[in-house]
């Protein structure tokens, strides 16, 4: 079974958790997101966690716009794959890391979960991507509840 984490946005990333196969993470990109979701759904049993987003307080309409279609767009990409997924919110899947709002600290517990993994979205970064990490996170809580 190969478990996935899609966190949505602009710097946000997706993972996947495959048992033996490894961990794979990667940073936001929309073409490779399909050609590593066609290849997720040609290998095998499968389900993603996605991250159910909603309006911010103080966010403007075309962010929010822009968030909806990404969102859309995500949703699409799975459906269209074959690809279960489930639509989780930041708070219900957090719960599990005892995480609350704090990007940092969703850096830090992947770190602690997954040392050998890196979260870096290029080798030329030097802070890890918070996107990543939590998508990670999604990934290790499908693993756990779905």
């Amino acid at each position: 079974m190969i478990y996935i984490g899609i966190d949505p946005g602009k710097k946000g990333g997706y993972a996947a958790i495959a048992g033996e196969r490894g961990i794979a993470v990667s940073p936001w990109d929309d073409g490779q997101f399909i050609e590593d979701m066609r290849a997720v759904a040609g290998s095998g049993a499968c389900i993603a966690c996605v991250e159910k987003v909603g309006a911010m307080p103080g966010q403007g309409v075309t962010s929010m716009f822009n968030f909806g279609k990404s969102a859309g767009f995500i949703e699409g990409v799975l459906s269209a794959l074959g690809i279960p997924y489930q639509l989780v919110t930041p708070q219900r899947w957090k719960k599990e890391f005892t995480l609350h709002n704090s990007k940092q600290k969703s850096v830090e517990v992947c770190k602690r979960l997954f040392p050998d993994v890196s979260l870096l979205p290029t080798p030329r970064c030097r802070v890890a991507s918070d996107g990543m990490a939590e998508a990670l996170l999604m990934a290790e809580y499908a693993r756990r509840k779905m």
